[in-house]
């Protein structure tokens, strides 16, 4: 099925009178049969609890176009959405505002919907903020918490699914630091590339610029 979603910009602004930054990511999504949404999805830094903000919008100018608003957040392991009356951001593919209400009698609700999850499943700063989310823990080496080496491995376990950060000096247990991964995004942006790593595999670049290269299991 060919389905396109195309990352859009990305804003982070201080978040009003409160404490920490509001990050918005935005985008557009294609359907196989050219069927058209946009959306944009965020979170706030340092708030509790733990939730994101999702808006989608279809058919602009046409009746029955609108803009579906939904938080987002942590459910048996994994997210899930819930729609809100409250607005997040304006998209470009969106009609007006809908209700909670509106948006669970409107007919379109079931595509509104897959286009949210091939939205989480596709981009890059969902992922982030899915992590953020479920609060994922990660360990790293006590040379890359100090930043005193980049991140040249990183890991996801196959047996506890914990994630390791490991620079040029291989990882010691007696030194390794618990932190979370989303905050290790803030300090290093480029592992946004490998955030939807399943367990057991790693990715491994030879320097901070470069690509990374995915492997099953840990290379030799």
């Amino acid at each position: 099925m060919d389905v396109q979603v195309l990352e859009g910009s990305f804003v982070e602004v201080p978040n009003g009178g409160a404490t920490g930054m509001l990050r918005c990511a935005f985008g557009e999504f294609v359907g196989p049969r050219g069927e058209l949404a946009s959306y944009a999805f965020g979170w706030t830094t340092g708030s509790e609890p733990r939730v994101g903000r999702l808006s989608i919008g279809i058919g602009v100018g046409n009746p029955g176009g609108g803009t579906f608003h939904a938080v987002v957040f942590n459910h048996q392991d994994g997210h899930a959405f819930s729609l809100t009356d409250e607005r997040f951001e304006r998209v470009p593919q969106g009609g007006p505002d809908l209700t909670a209400e509106q948006a669970r009698a409107h007919e379109d609700l079931p595509f509104v919907w897959w286009v949210a999850d091939r939205v989480m499943e596709r981009d890059r700063r969902a992922w982030w903020m899915r992590h953020r989310l479920l609060g994922t823990q990660c360990i790293q080496t006590i040379e890359v918490i100090e930043r005193r080496e980049p991140i040249l491995l990183v890991g996801h376990d196959a047996d506890d699914e914990i994630w390791q950060l490991i620079g040029t000096t291989d990882a010691d247990s007696s030194t390794g630091k618990i932190g979370h991964l989303h905050h290790a995004l803030d300090e290093d942006p480029t592992l946004i590339d490998v955030l939807d790593m399943p367990p057991g595999h790693t990715a491994q670049r030879n320097r901070p610029a470069a690509p990374w290269t995915r492997h099953l299991g840990y290379p030799a």
